[in-house]
This record gives C-alpha cells, structure tokens and sequence, in this order.
C-alpha cells in the first residue's frame, strides 16, 4: 500500500483566503518542554468545510462519525482552461463516496495567481454532485466558489446535502484515478470548519 499525503504544511507565511489573516504559531519554552500557540482560522490551509459553515442549522465536523471522513474516492481531471465544471464532466463518480477534483491549481500555490480564475463547479454540477449521495468532495484550489462571492451558492448546495467541501488539496498529481482518501479534522465544539491531515492510499 502507497500512502500520499495530500496536506500543505501550516506555517505563518501561507497563502490563506483573501482577506483572512494569516496563521500565528508562537513557539513557547517552558520549564525545558516546548508547546506551540497557535492563533489561526478554522479554514486555514488545507481544509474541510461543514454545513454549519453556511447554514446556521447546518451539521458540524463534531457531529459526524470517523468513518465519514474516509472512502473511496474518484480522482477526475479538469482539462486546461476549463473555467466551469459542468454535470458531464462528473460522471465518473457514481459508485464512489468522495470526488477529488484535479485542476492542476495547484502548482500556483505561493503565488497571486492562485486566488483568481480557478475552475469552479456550475450551479447545475453542484446538484448533480448533491445528489449523488457523496461524503464530500475535494479539490486542489482555495474554494469551489470564485473568491469574492460571498453568497457561496455552490458552498450552499453542496453543504445543504450534507456533503463535506475538501479545499486546498496538495500533491493531486501523484494520484491514480481511484484511491482510498481520509481528511481527519480536530475534533472541537461546535465546528464549522477545520484544517486537517488528508491523504490518499492505493
């Protein structure tokens, strides 16, 4: 079995979303053991979304049991210079309880162009992908919405199934098409969102 880690490192110097402040990790020594402050969002890094992120009675991340942050997933490539990601294009994730999306974004990652022009989901492959009965979905850019829509109508659709919304994936180059994918969240109190450790195993 291949294990490939799938997360960004968090350090103070990561990109975040636009707008948010970056991660603060203050390195404390106390009585000769160490400890790490960390001062940081909920959606830092690489990231899971719960409905409770958009959805003021949505699920949150401590509601949900461990086995629905791990299955069986489809990885689907998104040609270059595809902007919108329509219902075709997902088909392949039928039988398969997570879709990984493989834009390629990921090799902006570190710089502006990583937060404009991203492909995003279309109203209607969002609805498709709801209705799949999926556990989520993930992909390797900052948002399935464009930056600056702040009504996130494809958060809301997919979160309003119940889906769970993987952003900032890594390393999706590395993947064959089908693998076994776990993005693990802290487990806190009333949790809209959190960065985790994501992997990939085939």
């Amino acid at each position: 079995m291949k294990y490939i880690d799938l997360t960004y490192t968090i350090t103070e110097n990561m990109p975040v979303y636009p707008g948010t402040e970056k991660p603060v990790l203050e390195r404390l020594e106390i009585d000769g053991y160490r400890e790490t402050l960390f001062h940081m969002f909920s959606h830092t890094g690489t990231h899971m979304d719960a409905p409770y992120h958009v959805f003021r009675d949505g699920r949150k991340l401590d509601d949900y049991s461990i086995g629905e942050f791990t299955g069986r997933a489809v990885v689907i490539d998104v040609p270059c210079g595809v902007k919108v990601i329509e219902p075709d294009m997902l088909k392949a994730a039928e039988g398969f309880e997570f879709i990984i999306l493989r834009t390629g974004w990921g090799a902006k990652w570190g710089t502006d162009e990583y937060f404009d022009g991203f492909p995003v989901l279309s109203l209607s492959a969002a609805e498709y992908a709801a209705g799949l009965g999926l556990k989520g979905i993930g992909l390797d850019s900052i948002s399935v919405d464009e930056v600056g829509n702040n009504t996130l109508p494809v958060h809301r659709v997919l979160l309003g199934s119940g889906m769970l919304i993987i952003e900032n994936l890594a390393g999706l180059e590395q993947l064959p098409s089908e693998v076994n994918f776990t993005a693990l969240p802290l487990k806190y109190a009333d949790a809209d969102g959190c960065s985790v450790r994501a992997f990939a195993s085939f």
